[in-house]
């Protein structure tokens, strides 16, 4: 007989790799501020996590983070590009 809140089944390691949860959590924020921060951080953690031996729990969340990474990056390059080259016409003032 087993006591309350002790299931066997709940403890058996069917956990999702923290790696994974914040290379996704990396590459979402990324996209809105610190891209150039939390893209690499992103891929980082998100190959870390598929590189270790708990891969099966949280596969799919480490290939988003690491894609999400990678868009991150190229983000902040077409952000950096259009800066540089004058930003388009964009000046609003009197």
């Amino acid at each position: 007989m087993t006591s309350y809140g002790s299931s066997s089944t709940a403890s058996s390691g069917s956990r999702t790799n923290g790696m994974a949860i914040a290379s996704l959590c990396c590459g979402i924020v990324g996209l809105f501020l610190l891209n150039i921060v939390l893209g690499p951080l992103a891929i980082v953690f998100g190959a870390v996590s598929l590189r270790g031996a708990g891969a099966r729990n949280g596969a799919g969340m480490a290939k988003a983070g690491i894609v999400l990474g990678i868009v991150d990056i190229v983000l902040w390059l077409v952000m950096l590009t259009v800066a540089t080259s004058g930003g388009g016409g964009w000046y609003v003032g009197g």
